[in-house]
């Protein structure tokens, strides 16, 4: 049972797929992920602007009240032996401490494997934990290679151009400057990380900040929105220079099998064809 959409994705990458019997609300890729039984929804209410996600969010931390609800009944249900959730971030994902008291509660003795990786290279590891743990250690050690592989030939490409400066948003209101793996990304892209905390947590910012920081390129990444939505954000914002939205759960935010797409596009839209690399493609 996969817990956090990311492990989900690469379940299903290492060819573990058909193994795994329940996921979140959240678990969208790949299409076959969909068809899983849903054992957590957000306690969240739908069509919240950016601030109110703030607020809302802020309040229940406060209250100490989960964002996500866990249908127990399910992991008593699917009977699975291993449990894959994470300890990286209570508001992406169900607490690592709520699934341990509900499994607790049921008597369940599945395994839980928790990950909680903070740069590329913790989650390449957790990919290869993954196989190792599900019996698919050699098909994940192949896509951490590729996946390599494919990161060296973009840093040979971007190598010796003038870096520009980039500025992550990974929130917009308030705006929050990128942390973990995402500044590691945009250097690699042969961007200049600005306000950025590599391998630490995303901090808030302000405009003012922003706007000393002098960025020449904007990526609106707001975390559950997808590229139509992050472009509707940017759109609001009207912020100066080069400003590109993204889909931030499917190449940045989540520590899965995509963040080498992100570096790519990044790549291509920073550099053009001296990345190798055609924005779109």
């Amino acid at each position: 049972m996969s817990l956090l959409p990311s492990t989900t994705e690469i379940l299903f990458a290492i060819g573990a797929g058909d193994a795994v019997v329940g996921v979140t609300f959240e678990c969208d890729y790949p299409e076959q992920a969909r068809s899983r039984r849903i054992v957590s929804t957000s306690a969240m209410p739908e069509g919240l602007s950016p601030a109110g996600i703030d607020a809302f969010v802020v309040d229940a931390v406060t209250r100490g009240e989960d964002l996500y609800h866990l249908d127990a009944g399910a992991l008593a249900d699917l009977d699975a032996d291993l449990v894959v959730t994470q300890d990286l971030c209570a508001v992406c994902a169900i607490d690592v401490t709520l699934v341990d008291e509900a499994l607790a509660h049921l008597g369940c003795t599945a395994d839980v494997l928790t990950f909680d990786p903070h740069t590329l290279d913790e989650v390449f590891a957790s990919i290869v934990e993954l196989g190792r743990a599900t019996g698919h250690e050699a098909s994940a050690q192949a896509l951490v290679s590729g996946q390599r592989t494919r990161l060296d030939a973009v840093r040979s490409r971007v190598a010796g151009r003038r870096r520009p400066r980039v500025m992550f948003l990974e929130w917009t209101d308030p705006p929050y400057a990128p942390g973990h793996w995402i500044p590691e990304m945009i250097s690699i892209a042969g961007g200049e990380p600005v306000l950025a905390r590599p391998g630490a947590k995303s901090t808030r910012v302000t405009w003012e900040s922003i706007e000393a920081a002098a960025p020449e390129v904007f990526v609106v990444a707001p975390c559950g929105f997808d590229r139509s939505g992050a472009q509707g954000i940017a759109d609001a914002l009207d912020l100066p220079g080069l400003v590109h939205a993204v889909d931030a759960d499917a190449s940045w935010a989540r520590p899965g099998t995509r963040l080498v797409d992100g570096v790519e596009e990044l790549a291509a839209l920073l550099h053009g064809p001296a990345s190798g690399l055609e924005f779109g493609a």
